[in-house]
């Protein structure tokens, strides 16, 4: 039985594009595959002939042969032509987009592989990170070999061909039906085999080293952040990009500070006396010394807010504020003299009723209704 024209199989003219050809059969791909069609032996045929037609149009060697030949060009038994590739290639080029391919490679190239990227976790402090810092680090990098050059051969000697791939870094692996393409075992994708391995890198063609990096932290970086260092990562294989080095910012706990977001946020001791008696108080900031007025009476736990003493973010258009905690410290180690004057004030207290603790008052109602 004559075979039927590949073109008019396609359902495109002489003059259809790459594009053209690959929308064609995709959707008769789909139309016809054994999987939607089961136990449809005219589905199963159709699908094989699409496949046929579809891998000798989107080969531009085959298609000129068969252009100018008809069947006979592309007829693998009569010398003119090399025979149908296999259905992943095919079906590989269809869906290429969908699943994705080794960056770069080539149609019957080795593998081209980008680089990993690198994670290096930086201590700063929290000084530095508010006002910026820059610092270099040390991180490690592989060197092209000095013995030879790259080559990963030992002087005098070249690399050779991967005989189980040929060459082409991939080994085809038939799966069922299918035809899947995996990752030379024998050369790992490179397509070359290294006979005789240069001794000063065992075979790799490069030699890992530390090199000096230098870091700029921006003012009001947060913990957990990330800097990109663009090409620093691992190498790429076979000739591809290299990846990127991610420096990861680790703020080191302050003894005064705690930082959220952009705000801070400090603990006061302050003593009893000052308490009661109100009056200026003096605290630290980031950026040297503020106070603000302690009223009197002040409680243990009242937060006082200083509005732009905080830190001015990377994103931020203005500083955030620093919340200082008030703690009422207790004093210790008491002299007679200070007891006795303690005795006397709290007796005076008491006898001077609830306004002088009202909060005691609050709380023994409480305690007085909860037990009625």
């Amino acid at each position: 039985m004559a075979k039927r024209d590949f073109y008019e199989i396609l359902g495109v003219g002489k003059n259809a594009s790459e594009d053209e050809l690959k929308k064609a059969y995709r959707k008769l791909a789909m139309k016809h595959h054994p999987d939607r069609n089961p136990g449809s032996k005219e589905a199963e045929e159709k699908f094989k002939e699409a496949k046929e037609a579809y891998e000798m149009l989107s080969d531009p060697q085959k298609r000129d042969a068969y252009d100018r030949y008809g069947h006979a060009g592309v007829d693998p038994n009569n010398g003119m032509g090399g025979g149908a590739g296999g259905f992943a290639d095919a079906f590989g080029d269809i869906f290429g987009d969908i699943f994705g391919q080794a960056a770069g490679r080539g149609r019957g190239g080795p593998q081209v592989y980008r680089g990993a990227d690198l994670r290096y976790n930086l201590e700063i402090t929290l000084e530095q990170a508010a006002h910026g810092y820059d610092t270099t680090i040390r991180v490690p990098s592989w060197d092209e070999c000095d013995t030879c050059h790259g080559s990963g051969a030992k002087p005098g000697t070249s690399p050779t061909t991967c005989t189980t791939c040929g060459g082409h870094g991939q080994v085809r692996m038939q799966q069922g039906f299918f035809s899947v393409l995996q990752t030379c075992p024998k050369c790992h994708g490179s397509g070359k085999m290294n006979p005789s391995p240069c001794t000063a890198c065992s075979g790799a063609g490069k030699i890992k080293r530390n090199k000096t990096l230098e870091v700029q932290i921006p003012a009001g970086i947060d913990d957990g952040m990330r800097i990109r260092s663009s090409g620093n990562g691992e190498p790429g294989m076979n000739g591809g990009p290299p990846g990127d080095l991610y420096v990861e910012i680790r703020i080191k706990p302050h003894p005064v500070f705690q930082r959220e977001g952009d705000d801070l946020h400090c603990e006061i001791p302050i003593s009893f006396a000052k308490a009661a008696l109100g009056g200026e108080v003096e605290v630290p900031t980031l950026n040297g010394k503020a106070s603000f007025t302690l009223p009197e009476g002040t409680q243990t736990g009242k937060t006082f807010r200083l509005r732009s003493k905080g830190i001015k973010g990377v994103r931020s258009g203005y500083a955030g504020d620093l919340f200082c905690h008030v703690v009422i410290e207790t004093p210790v180690t008491l002299t007679e003299r200070q007891k006795d004057l303690l005795r006397e004030f709290e007796q005076l207290t008491i006898e001077g009723g609830s306004k002088h603790s009202p909060q005691t008052k609050t709380w023994k109602d409480k305690v007085k209704e909860f037990f009625e």
